[in-house]
């Protein structure tokens, strides 16, 4: 499937979710959005507009030639105006539907004086339809996730190693996904070693690697927009207990989480299986963020996998399982898979070895 047929297909479920919510034309702010729903690459300079008979991508003159290479939509230059008002006049006649959880409250402002009437604001307007992945979207995904294995293994190969910087790791990470075709880092990498690792999001700092560290690296490559997301621990020599038991005790929890993935769990229930497990070994007060959550455009989208979690898993989900813990006095490890929900279970993305390594 091309990309053009499946943004046709996106602009319909636009034009019904509208329906849904009792308007007849929708206004998309939020960047990923954005792209979804034209293919522009550079969605945080572009507002796209859609009605009963029209779909518009809003950008400026900087992308003349970009945009009318990249959108699979018509092309409308703000050209000396503000694209608010480009917007307003192409929703002239319509009841817009409008992103309240994105769209600036100036923004929202000037369309409804405009209009003398407020539009509808939405909240998580397009999550109902971006949750579960066409198969051209899971390609792309299996592609990152391919991507960051592969800049796992280079890694391991040489730069991470004691005496190195937990920057200079999360930058061979970053050259090797750039120099072998990804678009960026998904976010940026978190390299925590020592008492750095009793930090969920110990970003790459520099901080020298020491031996005995075990080492989180939490990454992911970004392919034709596509985020992929993993996280591994890694020793460096032999690692002190209580870490090494914990270590056994967190795969456990994760592969018992992938094992129970299925359509109808419940994100609540997928959350409990590795939660439990972790109790079970005296170390639920240590696991202190959710089991995991979908990724796409964006790295976190739905479903939540969570305690508080109201989302139920479906085939063609992708999610990412990733259960850790810490303690501030000892440090801590997240071990962590990309996985697609299937019709019958569910498929691990992410290949790269996960069991225990001592380099």
């Amino acid at each position: 499937m091309s990309a053009k047929p499946e943004i046709a297909e996106r602009l319909e479920a636009l034009r019904a979710r509208a329906t849904e919510l009792g308007g007849d034309a929708v206004l998309l702010s939020a960047p990923a959005d954005v792209r979804w729903a034209s293919g522009f690459t550079t969605p945080q300079d572009g507002k796209v507009v859609v009605t009963r008979d029209a779909a518009v991508l809003i950008t400026d003159s900087r992308y003349t030639v970009q945009s009318a290479q990249e959108s699979a939509l018509e092309v409308r230059m703000i050209a000396g105006r503000t694209w608010i008002e480009v917007a307003i006049d192409l929703l002239a006649g319509s009841t817009p539907v409008v992103q309240a959880d994105h769209l600036t409250w100036h923004a929202a402002r000037t369309l409804e004086d405009a209009r003398k009437a407020a539009p509808i604001a939405a909240v998580d307007l397009t999550r109902p339809l971006r949750i579960v992945k066409t198969v051209l979207e899971q390609e792309r995904l299996r592609e990152a996730a391919r991507l960051t294995d592969a800049a796992f293994a280079f890694v391991l190969d040489g730069a991470l190693r004691p005496g190195a910087r937990e920057v200079d790791v999360a930058l061979a990470l970053e050259r090797y996904v750039r120099e072998q075709g990804g678009d960026r880092m998904a976010f940026d990498a978190i390299i925590a070693g020592g008492p750095r690792s009793a930090m969920p999001h110990g970003i790459a700092s520099a901080r020298v690697l020491e031996r005995g560290d075990l080492v989180t690296l939490d990454f992911g490559a970004v392919v034709d927009g596509y985020h992929a997301d993993m996280t591994r621990a890694v020793a460096l020599g032999p690692v002190a207990e209580p870490l090494r038991s914990w270590f056994d005790a967190v795969l456990g929890a994760q592969e018992a989480a992938i094992a129970a993935l299925r359509p109808g769990l419940s994100g609540i229930d997928a959350d409990a299986v590795a939660r439990d497990r972790l109790a079970a070994a005296g170390l639920g007060d240590r696991f202190v963020h959710s089991l995991g959550h979908g990724t796409g455009l964006e790295i976190h989208e739905g479903p939540a996998l969570s305690v508080r979690s109201k989302d139920v898993l479906e085939a063609g989900m992708i999610v990412t399982i990733e259960p850790g813990v810490y303690d501030p006095e000892v440090g801590g490890l997240r071990i962590e898979d990309l996985v697609l929900v299937t019709d019958s279970g569910s498929e691990v993305l992410s290949h790269a070895p996960k069991g225990y390594l001592e380099l």
